[in-house]
C-alpha cells in the first residue's frame, strides 16, 4: 500500500495542531489499556495511510527492540504488585502487575512515537510559522528549521556522496580505512553545510524583519465552514473524554492489584467517542477517496 494524498492535511493548521495535541495528550496522560489500544491502532492505521504499509512495517521493526526492552526492564526493577509470578535469580519477585504495567508503558511509547511521525507529516514548517510566528517567532523559526532539517540533510548527503564518489573519494572502497576516511570527510562537509545554511537562514529572516512588531506575512490558510465543523467535533469529543477522566468513569488501577472500577454504558460510550476522535483523519480520507472514485467512475 503506497502513501496517499492526505485530505486531513488540507484542514486549517489550527485544526491539525489541536487534533495532535489532543490525541497525544490522551495517550500520555490517560493510562487505560482500552483507550491506549484504540489510540495505538488508529495511530498505526493513519501512519500507514500517510507513509504506506512498508514504511510503517520497517518503523515498527526498528521500534520493536526498544518496546521489548521497556517491557522487560520494568518488572526487573519495579517489584510492586500483589500477584507474584516467580522469583528472579537475584531473589526479587516478578509480579503480574509490574509486568502488565511494563507492557502498557511500552505500548504508550510506541503510540506516542507513531503519533509524532504522523504529526511530522501533517504539520509542515510553514504551518508552525503560521501558528506561532507572531506569538513566539524565535521558537517557531527554530522548530520549523528543525523539522525540515532531516529531509534536507538526507537529500544533501546524497548529492555530496555522489560528488565525492565521482572523484574517487566515495564510501564504496574495499579498503576499510579509506572508506572510514572518506566517510569522515563527507560528514565534515555536511556539518559545515548545515551550519552555513542555518546562519544564512537566520540572516535572511532577520533581513526580512521576521519577528518585528507590526510585520505582516502572507498566508494561504483560510478558516472555512469545514474547519469549523471539524473543530467543533474534536472539541466536543475531547471535552467528553476529559469529563470521563475527571469523574473517573473509566478508572483503571495497576497497583497494588489490577482492578477495573467501572465498566458501564457510560464507559463504553466514552470509549466509542475516543475512537471517533482518533479515527477522524482516516474517516475524512476514506470519505474523500470514495468521492474521487465515484467521480472517476462517471467519467
Amino acid at each position: 500500500m503506497k502513501a496517499k494524498k492526505d485530505t486531513f492535511s488540507g484542514f486549517h493548521p489550527t485544526v491539525n495542531m489541536l487534533y495532535f495535541v489532543t490525541v497525544l495528550g490522551f495517550a500520555m496522560f490517560i493510562m487505560h489499556p482500552i483507550l491506549l489500544g484504540i489510540s495505538l491502532a488508529c495511530a498505526i492505521a493513519y501512519s500507514a495511510y500517510l507513509n504506506g504499509r512498508r514504511t510503517v512495517k520497517l518503523g515498527l521493526i526498528v521500534l520493536l527492540p526498544v518496546v521489548l526492552l521497556t517491557a522487560i526492564l520494568n518488572p526487573m526493577f519495579n517489584h510492586r504488585g500483589g500477584t507474584m509470578l516467580l522469583y528472579l535469580p537475584n531473589g526479587n519477585p516478578l509480579t503480574l502487575e509490574s509486568s502488565m504495567y511494563g507492557l502498557f508503558a511500552a505500548m504508550l511509547l510506541i503510540t506516542v512515537i507513531t503519533w509524532f511521525s504522523c504529526l511530522n507529516m501533517v504539520m509542515t514548517s510553514d504551518k508552525f510559522i503560521y501558528l506561532f510566528g507572531r506569538i513566539i517567532p524565535a521558537f517557531s523559526l527554530v522548530l520549523s528549521m528543525a523539522l525540515r532539517f532531516v529531509p534536507r540533510f538526507k537529500a544533501q548527503i546524497k548529492i555530496i556522496a555522489n560528488a565525492q564518489n565521482c572523484i574517487g573519494c566515495g564510501v564504496k572502497s574495499k579498503n576499510i580505512l579509506k572508506r572510514a576516511g572518506h566517510g569522515i570527510r563527507i560528514l565534515s562537509i555536511m556539518v559545515t553545510w548545515a551550519l552555513e545554511n542555518a546562519i544564512e537562514t537566520a540572516d535572511s529572516m532577520k533581513g526580512r524583519g521576521y519577528g518585528l512588531p507590526g510585520r505582516t506575512a502572507f498566508s494561504i490558510y483560510r478558516f472555512d465552514r469545514r474547519d469549523a465543523y471539524a473543530l467543533a467535533f474534536m472539541l466536543t469529543c475531547a471535552a467528553i473524554v476529559i469529563f470521563g477522566a475527571v469523574t473517573e468513569v473509566f478508572r483503571f488501577r495497576f497497583f497494588p492489584t489490577i482492578r477495573v472500577f467501572h465498566m458501564g454504558v457510560g464507559t463504553y460510550a466514552i470509549f466509542a467517542i475516543h475512537l471517533a476522535l482518533t479515527v477522524f483523519p482516516i474517516i475524512v480520507n476514506l470519505k474523500e477517496d470514495l468521492v474521487w472514485k465515484r467521480i472517476e467512475s462517471k467519467t
